[in-house]
């Protein structure tokens, strides 16, 4: 082989091995039972938050934070570029409705409610919204869920129109 056919190889084998997509993207995600019913029980919820984090593994992004209360779920996402947001939420929900319908976890069927929140956050902005995440119990006896939730809605300037937000209890 002549030294010009050796070089492609090598440089051929190079670009392949040193070809690599390196991404830093948190999502965190937040979304409620149909009527936003406080179907979460705490019996349970362990199971629930354990079996969403084996979703998002599989399907190869890392689970940072994950709480909620019985009618909502937060969760913090390191998120690798091969899925969308979308097409995660979807799985989330239609892997966790069928388990916990299958489970027979609450007296009628189990659905999630149509669409999620979903907001980025840098890295330097990590050690706050995990302990946010964290301390949902403690957080929502002064907030309300629609309260916090239209303010994240605020805080990053998401356009919204109010028939399009999660149906919410005081409504």
């Amino acid at each position: 082989m002549s030294s010009a056919g050796t070089k492609q190889q090598i440089l051929h084998k190079t670009h392949t091995i040193m070809a690599n997509t390196y991404t830093q993207i948190y999502i965190h995600s937040v979304f409620s039972p149909m009527r936003r019913d406080c179907l979460i029980h705490p019996q349970w919820e362990e199971l629930l938050y354990k079996y969403i984090t084996g979703i998002v593994q599989n399907n190869d992004h890392k689970m940072l934070a994950i709480n909620g209360m019985p009618d909502h779920i937060h969760i913090l996402v390191g998120m690798k570029p091969t899925q969308s947001v979308s097409e995660l939420i979807r799985d989330v929900k239609a892997n966790t409705s069928r388990w916990i319908n299958e489970n027979r976890l609450v007296k009628d069927s189990f659905q999630w409610q149509e669409g999620f929140g979903a907001f980025s956050y840098g890295h330097s902005q990590l050690d706050a919204i995990i302990p946010y995440i964290n301390n949902q119990k403690q957080h929502h006896q002064k907030r309300t869920f629609k309260e916090e939730y239209l303010g994240f809605l605020k805080k990053f300037e998401v356009e919204f129109k109010d028939e399009y937000v999660f149906n919410f209890f005081q409504d």
